[in-house]
């Protein structure tokens, strides 16, 4: 990366010391939710930038809190070099990729959100994400089209940037982005955003407007003193001139759904076929408000007495189904369905006809049965609505347990990890 324009000495000088926990608490206080999970799961650092590596990305998606507390490891440019140099091309892709690269891999923070708008995306969405990436539509991705994304999801992020102190919030983008991120703007800001939007339609605004302003051109400014990674030596090469087609595209995307999903199902099936109808609820409601899961728990309990078992097909279908829950929303809405409870066959149906999934008749029964409260088998569209909306997101807007605690438990928790 080298020297980085309009950074000031002081603040790289702060840099190669933030590996203490107080000086990572201390600036967590100037970052978003998104800038703190990832800071807190990210493991590895190189020339000042943090990076998750395959597994950290995993466990943020799929576990409450890291396992161990996260002490950066500075990689040598060597060690970089060599991590790359294994990551595999991306026509040798699999649903086990990030499992097999586990800790040999780099994964920078805009990346991660845009692996986090995959894992939220129906397969219908698919090519409207690779159409956004293809700006001069020859139906292939290079690399420079893929990293305007980096300048995209900056600017998101420099909107949302909390105030204070300059030269903290300067040594948090220099962790997150690899670069000073200077306060002039690529993309116009006055007037627009005034309402927030998510990553995804963002990407989609900001990626047409590229292609009638200077951004596109202007590419190589901001990702010459960018580090490669591994996502793009997977989808680009190592040397970089290779392009991706939607085929390859596709596969990734829906590789790694299927691997998160395999992998949140196998931690509770315990090498069976199936996991319980229990465990499907508390995978369901993880990542969601819900204060108080033992009321859903104990609903469920009562109404299932015999255990039958939810399969990976069943539990898949599903999340395809959340996947598309933003259609299903229109549909409800369309047919009157959402001011009033639904049964079992109307919501089967209704989610065939707005999505295109089948949901099995006993999964459809088990999720009755967890969100039917007063048991007259009817389900509040408003309630599951809401709280699926919360499970889709998987901490995308903002993990919320963490947020639960008290202002005492937070302090608590700050001084025993700070221990």
């Amino acid at each position: 990366m080298g020297n980085i324009p309009g950074t000031p000495d002081t603040v790289l000088l702060s840099l190669k010391v933030t590996d203490s926990r107080s000086d990572l608490e201390d600036l967590h206080l100037y970052a978003t939710p998104r800038e703190q999970r990832f800071r807190r799961f990210a493991s590895l650092e190189f020339e000042g930038q943090l990076y998750m590596t395959p597994h950290d990305f995993i466990q943020a998606v799929t576990s409450d809190e890291p396992k161990h507390a996260k002490k950066w490891r500075s990689l040598s440019k060597q060690e970089l070099n060599q991590i790359l140099m294994e990551t595999p091309p991306v026509w040798k892709g699999s649903s086990k990729l990030f499992r097999n690269l586990n800790e040999k891999g780099v994964i920078s923070y805009t990346e991660y959100l845009f692996l986090l708008c995959i894992l939220t995306k129906p397969h219908a969405g698919f090519r409207i994400a690779f159409n956004m990436f293809d700006t001069d539509g020859n139906e292939m991705v290079d690399k420079k089209e893929f990293l305007v994304l980096q300048e995209i999801f900056r600017k998101k992020n420099e909107k949302r940037e909390k105030r204070g102190d300059e030269e903290k919030r300067a040594m948090l983008r220099l962790q997150l982005y690899g670069y000073h991120t200077p306060t002039n703007s690529v993309l116009k800001t006055e007037g627009e955003d005034l309402v927030p939007r998510s990553y995804w339609d963002t990407l989609r605004r900001s990626t047409s407007q590229a292609l009638f302003s200077d951004l596109a051109e202007r590419a190589d400014d901001y990702t010459s003193s960018l580090s490669d990674t591994t996502l793009l030596v997977h989808f680009f090469g190592k040397k970089g001139k290779a392009e991706l087609n939607f085929e390859d595209f596709y596969r990734f995307m829906d590789n790694l759904q299927t691997e998160v999903l395999e992998i949140e199902f196998l931690s509770y099936s315990n090498g069976m076929n199936t996991i319980s109808e229990e465990d499907f609820a508390h995978i369901l409601l993880r990542y969601t408000n819900v204060e108080n899961t033992s009321s859903y728990l104990e609903n469920m309990r009562g109404s299932i007495p015999e255990e039958k078992g939810i399969t990976f097909e069943e539990f898949r279908s599903f999340f395809q189904f959340l996947n598309n829950l933003e259609d299903f929303t229109i549909a409800m809405q369309m047919y009157n369905f959402a001011s009033r409870s639904i049964g079992q066959d109307e919501f089967k149906r209704a989610v065939y006809v707005a999505t295109g999934v089948k949901l099995s008749p006993h999964l459809v029964n088990t999720v009755f049965k967890i969100f039917d409260v007063d048991r007259d088998d009817q389900l509040s569209y408003k309630e599951f609505i809401g709280i699926m909306k919360d499970r889709l997101n998987r901490g995308f807007r903002g993990y919320k347990p963490i947020q639960r605690y008290t202002t005492f438990k937070s302090c608590v928790r700050k001084e025993l990890y700070s221990r």
